[in-house]
């Protein structure tokens, strides 16, 4: 069980973060992009993906927590799926990295939180996948976990999280809004100088390109010149010392659909995920880790542990099908970070505190270029 200090604090912050007058970008007329939606513009669109957070707020300074992502509803070691992970800079924790490269798929829920609890949120998959009744013969599990690191709002060295917190993210996923800013792996992250969090979005492609859903999760702990739907607001906002933020940090994206992208293809869409990273202004400097997490929910692609043939029957889209797919990575990406921005609010931990992006500034801004 939860400390109840811990518990009760973060059951309130999740309801208040779903309360708060913070507004997603769309919310003010921006539309990065020129692709559609889904009905949620969030990972969850693609249907089967579940999201859970658990937030750590308590005393001065700890403000930590854990994101999980759930690629279907099933057992996913028993029905593995397709993915691949790409890496835009390498000064990360990603655990079970080598594995989903060489294979080509991911066996266990995708968990995000902070850097020094890597061990412990793997441990806790570990429990969760061996914990299944179906799993019982399993002595093998590779956890996929992310990280960006929320040292300078939390304490870190105190490594807050434990397994417990971790099992509780996987139980709560569910379909559905998910709750952005300061949650979940996003709770002590700092973007662009400015207060980051978890942000997410989704791309529906034409009828005539498929049809299909693409989905972002981001973990915003990076830095660079923010850029808003093409502006670049972090110029002036940098002129008016609004923003001291450094370029180091780290940025976690998840991308799920459920088009019928095979690994290779799936790593193609990973690396076009840096490019929406960049159309928010992100430069990827030395001390940022980076790194595209890509997986299909296509049913027919799923892996099973225990094939009833050593022969695998699959339909996988042609390359020539991807470029829509590519697109639809970039402007979820690039959505999904600027919510992650829209939606944090200021806060103070370990003695610091981060203020959230002027909203209000960065509108009049957009809109003043436009009447220009």
């Amino acid at each position: 069980m939860l400390p109840k200090t811990i518990f009760i604090f973060t059951l309130t912050l999740l309801t208040t973060s779903l309360m708060a007058q913070q507004k997603r970008i769309r919310d003010y007329g921006l539309e990065p992009g020129i692709l559609s939606p889904g009905p949620l513009n969030a990972i969850t669109d693609v249907a089967g993906v579940k999201v859970g957070h658990q937030t750590l707020i308590e005393g001065d300074n700890i403000r930590t927590g854990v994101t999980a992502i759930l690629p279907h509803e099933g057992n996913v070691f028993q029905q593995k799926v397709p993915a691949a992970i790409y890496i835009g800079n390498g000064f990360g924790k990603l655990m079970g990295y080598s594995q989903v490269e060489e294979l080509g798929n991911i066996e266990t829920p995708i968990v995000l939180t902070n850097t020094l609890s890597v061990p412990t949120a793997a441990d806790a998959l570990i429990d969760y996948t061996l914990a299944q009744e179906e799993n019982a013969d399993v002595r093998s599990v590779n956890p996929v976990v992310g990280e960006t690191n929320d040292g300078r709002l939390n304490d870190i060295r105190g490594r807050h999280v434990r397994k417990e917190h971790v099992l509780q993210a996987i139980a709560s996923a569910a379909s559905g809004p998910v709750a952005e800013g300061n949650v979940g792996a996003g709770t002590g992250t700092i973007c662009f100088g400015f207060k980051g969090g978890i942000g997410t979005a989704s791309r529906r492609l034409p009828e005539a390109d498929g049809g299909y859903t693409v989905g972002v999760l981001a973990q915003t702990n990076f830095g660079g010149v923010l850029q808003v739907d093409g502006l670049p607001v972090g110029e002036e906002l940098r002129k008016k010392k609004a923003s001291n933020g450094s370029g180091d940090g780290s940025c976690m994206i998840v991308v799920a659909t459920d088009a019928p992208a095979g690994a290779r293809n799936l790593r193609r869409m990973a690396k076009r995920a840096m490019l929406g990273l960049a159309r928010t202004g992100g430069i990827a400097s030395n001390g940022s880790g980076d790194y595209v997490i890509a997986f299909s929910t296509a049913e027919g692609l799923r892996i099973p542990y225990s094939p009833e043939s050593p022969l695998l029957e699959q339909r996988v889209l042609d390359n020539s099908a991807m470029t829509p797919l590519f697109l639809a990575t970039i402007e979820a990406t690039e959505e999904a970070i600027l919510n992650s921005l829209f939606m944090a609010e200021t806060m103070t931990g370990s003695g610091h505190t981060v203020e959230a992006l002027p909203v209000d500034k960065v509108v009049e801004m957009t809109g003043r270029n436009r009447k220009e």
